[in-house]
C-alpha cells in the first residue's frame, strides 16, 4: 500500500489521491472459512453474530486486511451488492486508520460489522474517549494538493449522520451505510 507520510499510522492508510475520481473497488480478499465460527489467534479474537460479527483484535496490517476481509464475505453473503460491500471496506479503513492515528500502533480495537433491513451498521471501539473525530467544514474530498483529511468527507459521503458515542472502555464510532448505495430500496 502507498502512504503519504511516513508515520505510525501510514502503514495502515492509502493515498487519498488514489481515491478520487475512481471507483471504490477493493482488491479482493481471501475468503475465511464458511460458516464463521468464534476463532481466537495472536492478536485477535472473532466472534460470528447472526447478521455479522464482532472482531476483537490489537491493530496491525494483518488484522487490518482480515477485518476488511470478513467484511466482504459477511456482506456478500447477506446480498450486498458490490458498490456496498467496497464501501462499508472503505469505511472500516477509515476508521481503523484514525484509531491507530489516535491511540497508536497496536492498540486493541473491536469491529462490529451488522447487515441490516436498510443497510450495513459499521462500528469501531477504541479505549481513547477523550480524542474524537472532528467534521471539518469545507473540505474537499478533490484537492489535488490535500495530503490528508479526506476520511471523514468520504464517511460524511458514504454514512451520513455517523457519530460518536463515549463508551465504559472509551469510544465507539457508529456508521450507517444505506443499502441504496447499491442501487436498491
Amino acid at each position: 500500500m502507498q502512504s503519504i507520510k511516513e508515520g505510525r499510522h501510514s502503514q495502515f492508510g492509502r493515498n487519498p489521491n488514489e481515491l478520487v475520481g475512481k471507483p471504490l473497488r477493493s482488491p479482493p480478499c481471501p475468503e475465511p472459512p464458511t460458516p464463521l465460527t468464534p476463532t481466537a489467534s495472536l492478536g485477535h479474537y472473532l466472534t460470528p453474530t447472526p447478521t455479522g460479527f464482532t472482531l476483537h483484535m490489537s491493530a496491525s496490517p494483518r488484522n487490518l486486511h482480515a477485518v476488511r476481509g470478513l467484511t466482504a464475505h459477511t456482506l456478500r453473503g447477506a446480498g450486498a451488492g458490490p458498490d456496498l460491500v467496497d464501501a462499508a471496506q472503505l469505511v472500516v479503513s477509515e476508521l481503523y486508520s484514525n484509531a491507530v492515528r489516535a491511540c497508536g500502533d497496536h492498540v486493541p480495537l473491536v469491529a462490529e460489522v451488522e447487515a441490516v433491513r436498510t443497510g450495513v451498521w459499521v462500528r469501531l471501539h477504541d479505549p481513547d474517549g477523550h480524542r474524537r473525530p472532528h467534521r471539518r467544514p469545507g473540505a474537499q474530498l478533490d484537492e489535488a494538493e490535500a495530503e490528508s483529511g479526506r476520511g471523514l468527507p468520504l464517511m460524511d459521503l458514504l454514512a451520513p449522520g455517523w457519530d460518536v458515542v463515549t463508551t465504559p472502555v472509551g469510544k465507539q464510532v457508529r456508521c450507517l451505510l444505506a443499502r441504496d448505495l447499491d442501487g436498491v430500496g
